[in-house]
């Protein structure tokens, strides 16, 4: 945020403390917050008191969680409700045809968040977490998100910097642009190292009403990503939460 923190309102001085909490949601000691926000001690502790009172927030020995109460209501989010109870059963089947880790994202901006993941035992370790967020232009969800969600958006992305993750994080407006091209033609988006070192995935987009809502992936150690054997299984999962989401109507 870019105003004058002297001037923001208790509302948002109270949404900074809790988004101060990314990625992990704690633990952080009451000077994290206070630095994370740009806020005086005085004025951090006061409104983590408040939220702690509220549930919001969690205290022990000396260090702050987010509370229980967050998660309640953003299990009731109504679109992530609705998108989770469709996907789940597909991402399941997915999960039981490749063994490999399944994501389910939507965008937020120029964002993935995720808001589901299956992982096994035995699955590659990832940056990608429930609630997390990453770049569009560097995962495989992402892309598959941006190259359906018209071209304001797409010409919004190529204006900017590209962020990069890896020295693989594709940082060239051209060559996204071009690849962009090749979603539209394949109906789905690769990922090769681009948001981790010795991972890919294979991701396929999620309509409801003809309009993208959220894309689904596998995602695979560098070493056994075939596209072409994972292709069938991701277009058919994904197929098959976009029809559900329309029967869901």
């Amino acid at each position: 945020m870019t105003r004058n923190q002297d001037r923001l309102s208790m509302l948002e001085k109270t949404w900074l403390v809790l988004d101060a909490f990314r990625p992990t949601g704690g633990p952080l000691r009451l000077i994290d917050v206070a630095q994370r926000c740009h806020l005086a001690k005085s004025t951090a502790f006061r409104l983590l008191a408040d939220l702690t009172e509220l549930g919001v927030v969690t205290r022990r020995d000396d260090r702050y969680y987010l509370g229980r109460r967050l998660f309640e209501l953003g299990s009731i989010v109504p679109l992530e409700r609705d998108l989770r109870h469709a996907a789940l059963p597909f991402m399941h089947d997915l999960y039981e045809a490749t063994r490999e880790t399944i994501h389910l994202g939507v965008r937020d901006g120029l964002d993935v968040v995720y808001v589901e993941k299956i992982r096994g035992h035995e699955s590659l370790s990832l940056p990608s977490a429930v609630g997390g967020r990453l770049p569009l232009t560097c995962t495989g969800v992402g892309k598959a998100l941006l190259a359906y969600s018209g071209q304001d958006l797409l010409d919004e992305v190529l204006s900017r910097p590209l962020r990069r993750l890896t020295p693989r994080s594709i940082v060239d407006p051209e060559r996204l642009d071009e690849e962009i091209g090749q979603i539209h033609i394949q109906g789905l988006a690769h990922e090769r190292e681009e948001s981790q070192i010795g991972s890919a995935c294979i991701a396929a987009p999620i309509f409801k009403d003809a309009a993208v809502v959220a894309a689904l992936s596998v995602s695979v150690p560098v070493a056994r990503f075939h596209p072409a054997r994972l292709a069938p299984a991701v277009k058919t999962a994904a197929l098959g939460v976009s029809r559900a989401l329309t029967r869901s109507l």
